[in-house]
């Protein structure tokens, strides 16, 4: 007994065992259900697999090398310096040509400071002083500029005075630059020589037009349509691609972000996968009502006189700083995620489906009928067996037929 029950359950696992459909003979619900239909349809294809090529493999580990380089010639002429000729090797900071560059655009000099001892910034507030004892000896001041003395000079009964100090004199002048010294920098031009590869499909690319004409670099100038691969900008250009003068950011410096896009579909081939470029300020928050815009910091030069005496000449340094970032992805076609989204559409239709039965049961009129048909409830065999006894007994024609 028990072996034939094992080996009943055993072959029932090749049963094939099918869905019951009914045939529901109501408009409203079967046009919903067109309806559902075509807009997965539409989502699959439009969305999916036309707008975000779901039938791709795609590769985000974009690995990237920036140069860069700069050329421009500017003369500057002020009483501190006289008449001086800067080229690349002055205004551009770092000069190796890194994804990361500074151009000086203006600058404030303290020429021929000397270590000794002269009076603090009367701007540094722990630097004022009544009296001698206010100058702590040998107390450096965070925001200071060098270390106190014990004295307090220019001092009276009436006025407070401020501390000396051991430092750099004299102490740097606090004034603000009255405009771009370097004023023809915006005509400088900036080379951008990037390379990119996708190593999952080895994959690589340049933004330099591949060409044998050398003179082309030299006469070219970026442009979306007509030099989409000459990588020379105008820095004025530049500046205003992310909605800025340079002439207004020049005096009190800024910085601009330069993101190289790579969005590679390489089903297409390797003619079309392009850079594209967007150019953006990010020293200066939405609202523009903020202290925190503009870009500087020091530098200082060392030198010593005949006698041997070390000196140096202070630099406040304004300019634009500009930082290039490079992001991208490729795809190619590949079997396995256009099988996953496929499946994807296929479980939405079946969502579809779910849902007009819902509506059907709950929110229609007859959904009890609709229940009655898709819904069937099974006995054992004993009651079964039961009820058929019942009509046997209850049906004159089977009464009929046994009398036979």
């Amino acid at each position: 007994m028990a072996g034939s029950f094992l080996k009943g359950r055993f072959l029932s696992l090749f049963d094939y065992k099918t869905e019951k459909y009914i045939v529901a003979k109501n408009k409203k619900v079967g046009v919903l259900y067109r309806l559902i239909q075509l807009s997965i349809i539409g989502y699959i294809i439009g969305w999916v697999f036309l707008s975000k090529k779901g039938y791709q493999e795609t590769d985000e580990a974009i690995q990237s090398s920036v140069i860069t380089k700069v050329k421009g010639v500017s003369v500057t002429n002020t009483s501190e310096s006289g008449l001086v000729v800067w080229g690349p090797e002055d205004y551009v900071i770092p000069p190796q040509g890194e994804a990361v560059l500074f151009i000086v655009t203006s600058f404030l000099e303290t020429p021929t400071q000397k270590l000794g001892y002269c009076a603090e910034n009367a701007k540094v507030l722990n630097g004022h002083c009544q009296d001698d004892e206010d100058c702590e000896k040998g107390k450096m001041i965070v925001a200071g500029n060098g270390i106190m003395s014990g004295r307090c000079l220019g001092k009276n009964k009436n006025s407070t005075g401020t501390c000396e100090i051991y430092a750099w004199c004299p102490i740097e002048r606090n004034f603000k630059p009255q405009g771009p010294l370097l004023s023809n920098a915006e005509n400088f031009t900036m080379y951008i020589k990037n390379f990119i590869h996708f190593p999952k499909f080895s994959f690589s690319k340049s933004n330099v037009l591949e060409t044998n004409d050398y003179s082309y670099l030299k006469k070219c100038r970026y442009d979306e349509q007509l030099h989409p691969y000459c990588p020379i900008f105008r820095l004025g250009d530049i500046t205003r691609r992310a909605g800025y003068n340079f002439q207004d950011m020049a005096t009190f410096g800024g910085s601009i972000g330069i993101v190289i896009q790579w969005d590679c579909d390489l089903d297409k081939g390797y003619s079309y996968c392009h850079p594209q470029y967007h150019f953006t300020r990010l020293d200066i928050s939405i609202s523009e009502k903020t202290i925190a815009t503009g870009f500087n910091f020091r530098q200082t030069q060392y030198f010593r006189n005949a006698a041997g005496e070390r000196y140096r000449s202070l630099f406040k340094v304004y300019g634009v700083r500009f930082n290039i970032m490079v992001h991208g992805k490729a795809g190619k076609f590949n079997i396995i995620p256009t099988a996953i989204n496929v499946g994807s559409g296929l479980a939405l239709m079946g969502a579809g489906a779910f849902f007009c039965d819902m509506v059907l049961l709950y929110l229609m009129k007859k959904g009890d009928s609709y229940r009655e048909r898709k819904f069937e409830e099974t006995k054992s065999k004993k009651s079964s067996a039961e009820d058929n006894n019942v009509e046997e007994r209850n049906d004159p024609m089977e009464q009929e037929n046994l009398t036979f």
